[in-house]
């Protein structure tokens, strides 16, 4: 759900913080105040298109900013794999909009439009008289209908859609094999080579170039070695002015001193370890020293073996790993042109096996789904009549088509809202005034369904009164027990269902200003007045009481 939002130097409007509840939020204002304006700064900060005329007059930029609740979407891969800060159950989503630029962030990183575009399919459906989401889109239909009836066929679609991956992996190593029977000679005759060509290389480890280097550098500098390590020796052993005569001296003289204060014993202590230290450390270098040989053919053996693996290494990826690498890939490349006949049967086999088994799961889900396409076609229509559209007729339309991952069928909703019309696409008909009310009875029906959280209705009460205002009120306040709903209306009586209620205003003085006030009490009262009568007199007073009582 919408937990708040946060505009500033948006449009008209300077600063605003408006925190919506869960349950049904309701917009109110004169004609004209900018009521609008929130919903469609919730739209942009999801949008792609984003207009420098947004930033109000005089400003640098306009700042758009969500907090978006979270209990039920596990967002944690997504968030990890775009370097996204996890907040818990929150999501701050925010737009930047500059004269030259427009940043987007999910919790302070920086996004590209396609996360945001996946965020909002979760948590967001706006409906208006100008756009509406989801609901309108074919390729949701399927998913509405399949979502609506999982207890029926769920776990069946599941299944199929597990065998249905499977049977794409088969088909693609079909054509894999395929092609490899296309190859020609020479393509075999080339990867022999490379096999070959790396084999005879006998490379013992993906750091065998690194080793020898390292061998080679010691090898190149023997001679250094061998004097630096005799001196160091020397410097340690020597007969006289050495570092182990000076330590025998301070040795003799710590132990007289000891005679007379036992406190000196953890000195003496130190230099007998000392001692030892450098005796061993002596004895090291003296062996290092004698057993370093200047090995010419070793040296050389090793130049030629580092050539041999430099030119591997430039051939096939840059180091040893990646040669190593390509010989599993070449081999297995080869393995397959050799055994690609018999592969194809087994495939071929196989993939007519996997296609059988889905026909027949897919079948039994079609059959369901166009059972159930007519049950929710009858629910809809009779819904849209509750909502004042007594002519309209409504059909689920389900269609073959081939094997895809959703099954053998085509979804897609279809609409007349006027007797002498033709049934037509959902996404080409509904407009107006009666698409909200559409919306809102599809909207009814798979509500228990329905994953995304927070609906918005933007003037769901165009071209309605009286007793099909009641009816919406109705329908709006049972579908808010399930989702966050956020309506704009001019209907006294859908406000007056609002367990929050939010007041638009717009001042002009020297600038125009818009402004947003949670309405309570006699306030509240006022609100409703005004709508029912257009200005507030003991009438329209008294109807807005009853209205709340």
């Amino acid at each position: 759900m919408i937990k708040q939002l946060k505009l500033k130097n948006y449009i008209l409007i300077d600063e605003l913080c408006a925190n919506f509840d869960s349950g049904l939020n309701i917009i109110t204002g004169e004609t004209g105040a900018g009521k609008s304006i929130l919903l469609n700064a919730i739209d942009l900060v999801f949008s792609n298109r984003v207009s420098k005329e947004v930033i109000k007059t005089g400003e640098e930029k306009a700042y758009i900013e969500i907090v978006l609740g979270n209990t039920s979407v596990d967002l944690s891969k997504l968030f990890e794999d775009n370097g996204i800060d996890d907040l818990g159950d929150e999501i701050v989503i925010s737009k930047e909009i500059t004269q030259s630029s427009v940043r987007s962030r999910i919790n302070g990183t920086l996004v590209n439009q396609e996360l945001l575009k996946n965020l909002r399919t979760l948590f967001v459906d706006i409906h208006s008289q100008h756009q509406t989401y989801t609901f309108l889109q074919p390729m949701y239909h399927i998913n509405l209908l399949d979502s609506y009836a999982k207890d029926s066929y769920g776990n069946a679609l599941d299944d199929y859609k597990q065998k249905f991956l499977e049977y794409e992996k088969t088909l693609k190593d079909l054509d894999f094999a395929r092609q490899n029977t296309n190859a020609t000679e020479s393509q075999i005759e080339f990867l022999k080579f490379q096999i070959n060509e790396i084999e005879e290389a006998q490379i013992l480890s993906s750091t065998e170039d690194e080793d020898l280097s390292k061998e080679l550098e010691v090898l190149e500098n023997a001679e250094k070695l061998k004097d630096l390590t005799g001196s160091a020796y020397w410097a340690i052993n020597g007969d006289e002015g050495s570092i182990t005569e000076a330590l025998s001296k301070i040795r003799a003289n710590l132990s007289k001193a000891c005679e007379f204060d036992s406190n000196l014993e953890r000195n003496y202590s130190s230099i007998v370890d000392i001692m030892e230290n450098l005796k061993e450390l002596g004895s090291d270098l003296r062996d290092y020293s004698q057993n370093l040989d200047n090995d010419t053919q070793r040296l050389n053996d090793i130049q030629e073996r580092l050539f041999t693996l430099d030119k591997l290494k430039r051939k096939y990826g840059g180091n040893l790993e990646s040669v190593l690498n390509n010989l599993s890939e070449f081999t297995n490349q080869l393995s397959a042109i050799d055994n690609s006949t018999q592969n194809i049967e087994m495939l071929e086999a196989k993939l007519e096996s996997e296609k059988n088994v889905l026909l027949s799961i897919s079948k039994n889900i079609s059959d369901q789904r166009k059972n159930y396409a007519k049950v929710l076609s009858v629910l809809i229509q009779d819904k849209l009549a509750e909502l004042e559209l007594p002519k309209a007729k409504f059909e689920i339309r389900v269609e073959d088509k081939d094997l895809s991952f959703n099954g053998i069928d085509n979804v897609e909703f279809y609409i007349s809202t006027n007797v002498s019309e033709d049934l037509k696409p959902l996404a080409k008909v509904a407009s107006g005034g009666e698409i909200s009310r559409v919306m809102l009875a599809i909207k009814s029906i798979f509500a228990k369904n329905d994953e995304i959280d927070t609906v918005i209705f933007d003037e769901i009460d165009t071209g309605i009164s009286g007793h099909a205002s009641q009816k919406v009120a109705d329908e709006i306040l049972e579908l808010s027990k399930s989702h966050q709903i956020i309506v704009i209306t001019h209907q006294p009586i859908i406000a007056s269902k609002a367990d929050k209620h939010f007041y638009v205003r717009k001042s002009q003085t020297d600038k125009t200003k818009v402004e947003v006030y949670v309405l309570t009490g006699e306030n509240r009262i006022k609100a409703l007045a005004e709508l029912a009568g257009g200005e507030i007199n003991s009438q329209s007073i008294e109807f807005a009481k009853s209205l709340l009582s």
